[in-house]
């Protein structure tokens, strides 16, 4: 997975999760700048991954906006996931693997033992 698809997937699973959510807030999840953040949602909008709501008042003044996972949007989320899953999975065989061999290597070890040249030392 790509920084760019790391970054997507991120987004787009904030978004799914919170769609009020802030460009601040989502720049303080991400930990990039709140400039970044609009460019990074700026760029799904015009994929056509997300879209914004905007939620109006009485006197028709702005309140609040919302970002809404369009069909495209949702398709990619879970496509973002299943390779997610499956490269942390990998990962994950690849740790086990390792764990299981060091500590097969550290059973073949002999006990822990002071060597004559520390023993003064103590």
């Amino acid at each position: 997975m790509t920084p760019s698809e790391q970054a997507t997937f991120r987004i787009l699973r904030a978004i799914e999760l919170n769609p009020d959510l802030t460009q601040r807030e989502l720049a303080k999840q991400l930990g990039v700048s709140k400039g970044k953040s609009h460019y990074l949602i700026a760029a799904l909008i015009e994929k056509g991954l997300i879209k914004m709501d905007n939620f109006q008042r009485r006197d028709g003044k702005l309140n609040k906006i919302a970002y809404l996972l369009t069909p495209e949007g949702i398709k990619s989320r879970v496509e973002l996931t299943r390779d997610y899953l499956a490269r942390k999975e990998v990962e994950y065989q690849a740790l086990k693997a390792e764990i299981e061999s060091l500590r097969k290597a550290e059973s073949d070890l002999p006990p822990d033992r002071v060597p004559a040249s520390e023993e003064g030392i103590r």
